[in-house]
């Protein structure tokens, strides 16, 4: 997925700061898939190179179970201008 995007000229910022592939946002709600980590990642934050640039961290947050999917979230270090 990541070198598709790559094509078009989007960066899958998350992959871009965490690299680990057993890093997942969704879990199969049969048997124990979030329980052993035999999951998908396919929530994606998607970003143009520069924008890319600017993320800082990145995180998703497993702990609590809002719903079968976790929320992934990167702070950026962007000025909105009101």
């Amino acid at each position: 997925m990541t070198d598709m995007l790559e094509q078009h000229g989007w960066v899958d910022v998350f992959r871009k700061l965490d690299p680990r592939p057993e890093r997942y946002t969704w879990w199969s709600q049969r048997g124990q898939a979030r329980i052993k980590n035999v999951g998908w990642r396919i929530d994606y934050q998607l970003a143009t190179p520069g924008i890319a640039d600017r993320a800082l961290e990145a995180e998703i947050f497993t702990k609590e179970k809002f719903s079968d999917h976790a929320p992934l979230i990167i702070d950026y270090d962007v000025m909105i201008k009101e």
